[in-house]
């Protein structure tokens, strides 16, 4: 390797070159004078001349051979420094040089070498770090993607703004197995098999899905839960998530705003010379088992007991425009809404009828 370093640096701007230079102006030129001399101006050949001359040789010798080792030191630092330039090495020098010079700077060399290795560790590590981090980052983007997802399936049940409390709830009142009073809200469309005999199955459709769309929005306005539809009916569940005034205020509140946008949409829909319809709605408020019934390939949220029984009865007595509301309903809303004392309503497997009482809409 050593030879291969003086063949390339043995050019006039190298060390090594110059050195070369440096011996024949120091042994050449002088021996050409004595030689100029010796011809020209008759000079004598001395014993004294000749040893002057033998040690002249020597001490030319002896500098160009000082001068060859540190020529070939420094080739040799500048090829090491390559060979960790293009990879061949990657230790520190060794310091073997015995020039000061170049020992100084094989050290900075190597210690700089070690600031570039602690660095290139360091950048490892961060390397590492940043995929780490880079992988928790597209663990909580899945994360929020499925919160997200959640969150539109919630959406179809419950209304946005509640989503959130469900979602960030410590607590499981929403989906676990138990047993609590709600208020059942049931709605139907009366006389509808009637309305839509003559009318194109893409019209009934239409009709219901405009009146669907703005009384869920209103049931999940007013903290309520929508149990399911069952043709051109709607079962709606108050009492799941906690509300200020309770369920059964929410159930009442929710019935009337029902009622005054059902007659707004049939004034439009009156002004457009389509069919229209009124509903009547039952209210009723008990304790009933609220879980996941079905099978393992389908499953249904909703809820089960005699108090739902008992809505769906009031709402079958209900006639259009009225909202029929139970006994306990009527005891915790009393103090809240205008009401009227209604008939006994005679609901199968019950002995005596049910007091029920009819909401006096503004």
């Amino acid at each position: 390797m050593l030879r291969g370093m003086k063949y390339k640096y043995q050019n006039s701007k190298s060390f090594f070159g110059k050195s070369r230079i440096i011996l024949i102006l120091l042994g050449v030129i002088p021996y050409l004078l004595v030689v100029y001399l010796f011809i020209y101006e008759r000079i004598v050949l001395t014993d004294m001349i000749i040893l002057f001359s033998a040690l002249a040789l020597f001490s030319i010798l002896v500098g160009f051979s000082l001068m060859r080792i540190s020529a070939d030191q420094l080739a040799q630092l500048a090829q090491d420094i390559r060979n960790i330039e293009i990879g061949e090495a990657v230790k520190p020098i060794a310091t073997v040089m015995t020039d000061e010079e170049l020992k100084d700077i094989a050290r900075n060399f190597n210690y700089m070498f070690e600031k570039l290795e602690k660095a290139n560790r360091e950048i490892k590590e961060q390397s590492v770090q940043l995929m780490i981090y880079a992988e928790d980052l597209s663990l909580s983007c899945e994360k929020i993607r499925e919160e997200e997802e959640l969150r539109n399936r919630l959406s179809r049940y419950v209304g946005k703004n509640l989503v959130e409390k469900l979602i960030n709830s410590k607590s499981d009142v929403f989906l676990e197995n138990e047993r609590k009073e709600v208020s059942m809200l049931f709605a139907d469309i009366r006389s509808f098999s009637t309305m839509t005999e003559n009318m194109d199955a893409e019209e009934v459709v239409f009709m219901l899905n405009e009146f669907f769309s703005i009384m869920v929005d209103i049931v999940f306005r007013n903290n309520g839960v929508l149990d399911k539809f069952v043709g051109d009916q709607i079962m709606a569940v108050f009492g799941l998530i906690p509300s200020e005034n309770g369920g059964a205020y929410d159930a009442v509140t929710t019935s009337i705003e029902i009622q005054n946008a059902t007659k707004e949409l049939m004034n439009v829909r009156s002004k457009k010379g389509k069919e229209t319809f009124e509903i009547g709605i039952g209210i009723n408020t008990g304790n009933a088992i609220i879980g996941s019934v079905g099978s393992e390939n389908r499953m249904d949220y909703t809820v089960i007991g005699d108090c739902v029984n008992i809505a769906s009865k009031l709402e079958q007595t209900a006639k259009g425009g009225e909202i029929i509301i139970g006994e306990e309903t009527y005891f915790q809303i009393r103090n809240s809404f205008r009401v009227k004392k209604g008939k006994g309503v005679q609901v199968a497997n019950k002995a005596e009828p049910i007091i029920c009482y009819h909401i006096m809409q503004q």
